[in-house]
């Protein structure tokens, strides 16, 4: 394993079907539906250019070239904002606007895990360590989780995985870390268990959907067989690579909302709106009006 390189790359796997959003993602992939008026996988992105991520690699499927286009000058729309001199939206277009080149895409053909959508980059990533972002996840924290976890990269190197806790009652839902000796910001993983039965967790620190791993975790990939839902499984893939490198655990204290579920997706719309300046004033009151007669 090279010693402490530079996290410069994040894969971004959104090849999902998004069937939990049907009928609305029969169109719209999952990614691009919007929480206030940004899509979702814009949040994740802002995280990982906050991050200091400098190329976003994003593993695709079939209907899931808007994403590409979003990520891209749109000329027509450009041209009539400035005919209507519209420049603070222009200003938040160019904004967000990835630097030239700094983007690039990948097919997953067949909806294999996230195992597979991970080796799927491989070529893209090469041989350096990257970050790995689950785009359902956004996060609401003063400091982003990626960021947290690159400066525990830059202080011990190996892996690093994102946690938080959970109620030991509920720990037999969620992929669970066990935790051993503080290490910087973090403690030392000393085994992964995908959904364990209840009552036999090591921890209640579950996975969150942040990686930041070395790339032997592609050849371990290249050959793993299919896992819980005949999936190729990265935490399968992650267990082994623990026996020869080590794993850190960055605890991530913040907000996260599962966008890939109805719920969570309505919450995140709620407390990112209730954040803004602009539109708290407008939705605060007749919210509370909403929930009081709801009794």
């Amino acid at each position: 394993m090279a010693e402490k390189r530079k996290v410069r790359k994040a894969v971004f796997p959104v090849a999902g079907l998004g069937t939990r959003f049907l009928p609305a993602t029969k169109a719209v992939p999952k990614e691009m539906l919007t929480v206030v008026d940004r899509p979702v996988i814009q949040y994740v992105v802002d995280e990982a250019l906050e991050a200091g991520i400098e190329h976003l690699i994003f593993v695709t499927g079939r209907s899931k070239a808007v994403i590409e286009d979003y990520f891209d000058i749109q000329v027509e729309l450009e041209q009539t904002l400035r005919q209507r001199n519209k420049t603070a939206e222009l200003t938040l277009l160019e904004s967000i606007l990835p630097v030239a080149g700094s983007t690039s895409f990948t097919r997953q053909q067949e909806p294999l895990g996230l195992g597979h959508a991970v080796w799927c980059a491989r070529d893209l990533v090469g041989n350096e360590p990257f970050a790995l972002l689950l785009p359902d996840m956004i996060m609401k924290a003063p400091k982003g989780c990626l960021s947290g976890m690159v400066e525990l990269y830059e202080h011990d190197g190996g892996n690093v995985i994102a946690v938080e806790e959970c109620a030991p009652d509920q720990a037999h839902k969620y992929g669970i870390v066990g935790v051993g000796e503080k290490v910087g910001d973090g403690h030392r993983i000393t085994q992964m268990v995908e959904k364990p039965a209840p009552g036999t967790a090591p921890s209640n620190f579950f996975i969150n959907g942040r990686y930041i791993l070395q790339p032997e975790i592609f050849k371990i990939l290249e050959t793993q067989e299919r896992g819980a839902g005949n999936e190729i499984q990265l935490t399968d893939a992650m267990v082994k690579l623990l026996k020869d490198q080590p794993f850190a655990a960055y605890q991530f204290r913040g907000e996260t909302y599962d966008c890939g579920a109805k719920d969570g997706f309505i919450l995140a719309n709620v407390a990112f709106a209730l954040a803004r300046a602009d539109i708290r004033p407008l939705v605060d009151g007749p919210m509370q009006a909403m929930l009081k007669n709801l009794g």
